[in-house]
């Protein structure tokens, strides 16, 4: 253990010894942890950050989007804005499709390890 372990497991046994994680919220409840097992591995720590920032991924994002451009076009009763609304709205799936496409299981490094050790194993 290093130096900077040390002193955080010092100052945390201090806090237990004086009470100060006595009062806190959820104390004695289950963790809620997120289930990250679709992130690949080398992006979790920054989809953790972002979420925690208030921030979504940028797929998120455009799906949220595209819900709200669809919610619009419903109610929508003018012509050139409706067109707009709908140019939009394709510009948005587009985007997303193309997201979705960069991020798909062959892209991923899990996939790329699994099948790297696949076709090793089957080399004569």
């Amino acid at each position: 253990m290093g130096i900077i372990e040390s002193m955080a497991e010092e100052k945390i046994q201090e806090g237990l010894k004086q009470g100060a994680f006595d009062h806190l919220p959820g104390k004695g409840k289950p963790l809620v942890l997120d289930d990250l097992s679709a992130v690949p591995k080398e992006l979790r720590a920054g989809y953790t950050l972002l979420k925690n920032a208030g921030m979504l991924p940028e797929e998120l994002q455009i799906r949220k989007e595209m819900v709200t451009l669809s919610d619009l076009l419903k109610c929508c009763e003018d012509e050139k804005e409706r067109a707009r609304l709908t140019q939009e709205l394709r510009y948005k799936r587009l985007k997303f499709n193309q997201l979705m496409e960069k991020r798909t299981l062959r892209h991923s490094s899990a996939f790329r390890r699994y099948r790297d050790r696949i076709f090793h194993k089957f080399r004569f």
